[in-house]
């Protein structure tokens, strides 16, 4: 069963986030790491997903999820507009190189093959353990990865 507030509307799978996997496994290590990069404290490293009632505080915000919800579409993938001015200038490198990944392959595959392919993209290779949008090396066994 797909958890709904993980479907973000811009493709960026909530699933594979690393303050997603940080808040869900109470992992306050992970919470310390993650609260410089993104400017802020390990208290504020919380998230139930895009769609959830607990967001992060620069998903709270989010254009893209506020013109999707505008348009009465799930996301971005339902939008003859895609990519627009929001992804184009989406603040993350990373997430706007997923995000035009992600879009196209939602689009002609549909949700649930989405989310199947996010969540196997996001595995280490070497272990097999779970790993996060952006990660570098595998938190279990140290493999480097890349599988953004």
């Amino acid at each position: 069963m797909i958890n709904q507030a993980l479907l973000a509307p811009c493709g960026l799978y909530c699933g594979v986030c690393g303050i997603y996997v940080a808040h869900r496994e109470g992992n306050e290590k992970f919470k310390e790491k993650l609260a410089p990069v993104y400017g802020c404290g390990p208290e504020e490293i919380a998230c139930e997903g895009c769609l959830g009632t607990v967001r992060f505080k620069y998903c709270r915000t989010c254009p893209i999820r506020s013109c999707a919800e505008g348009k009465s579409y799930e996301g971005c993938h339902q939008c003859g507009d895609f990519p627009c001015q929001f992804i184009e200038t989406f603040p993350i490198e990373v997430g706007k190189q997923v995000i035009m990944r992600a879009v196209p392959f939602r689009r002609s595959f549909g949700t649930d093959r989405w989310v199947e392919e996010e969540e196997k993209r996001y595995n280490c290779p070497e272990c097999g353990n779970n790993l996060f949008r952006g990660a570098k090396r595998c938190r279990s066994c140290k493999t480097p990865v890349n599988p953004d």
